[in-house]
């Protein structure tokens, strides 16, 4: 944790991280900048199914509305900010020749997906009312 507060910073200063290492490759830092886009693409479509839920299914109960939208936004939310953290710890190890890190976040998204979607496949399976 201590680790991504220091981060946090390095996302308003990218020149500190130029200042690290060598320059990589062009293409190793351009493909680094399509995954970060790829990442922002998932939060965007988790956040655009969160209010989806909420504003298109009227008819489902309260409680199972809220809970699976907030579930979706939240997902969003860290998935947004994962995006630009890992973005910034890949660009710092490539360059000091590091090995790139590893995350436990992709299994954990999979996770929270994979609950939110069994919730819903019960939803269905009820029905709106039940």
């Amino acid at each position: 944790m201590i680790e991504f507060v220091r981060n946090v910073r390095l996302w308003f200063a990218p020149e500190v991280v130029r200042q690290e290492g060598t320059t990589p490759d062009y293409r190793f830092s351009l493909a680094n900048e399509r995954t970060f886009l790829a990442w922002l693409r998932t939060a965007l479509a988790l956040i655009g199914g969160g209010f989806a839920v909420d504003q298109f299914l009227p008819d489902l109960g309260r409680g199972w509305r809220i809970g699976l939208a907030l579930a979706l936004l939240a997902a969003g939310v860290l998935c947004s900010l994962r995006a630009v953290n890992h973005w910034m710890r890949c660009e710092r190890a490539m360059r000091r020749g590091e090995d790139l890190p590893v995350s436990r976040f992709p299994a954990l998204l999979s996770v929270v997906i994979a609950v939110v979607a069994v919730a819903m496949v019960v939803v269905v399976l009820v029905g709106w009312e039940g």
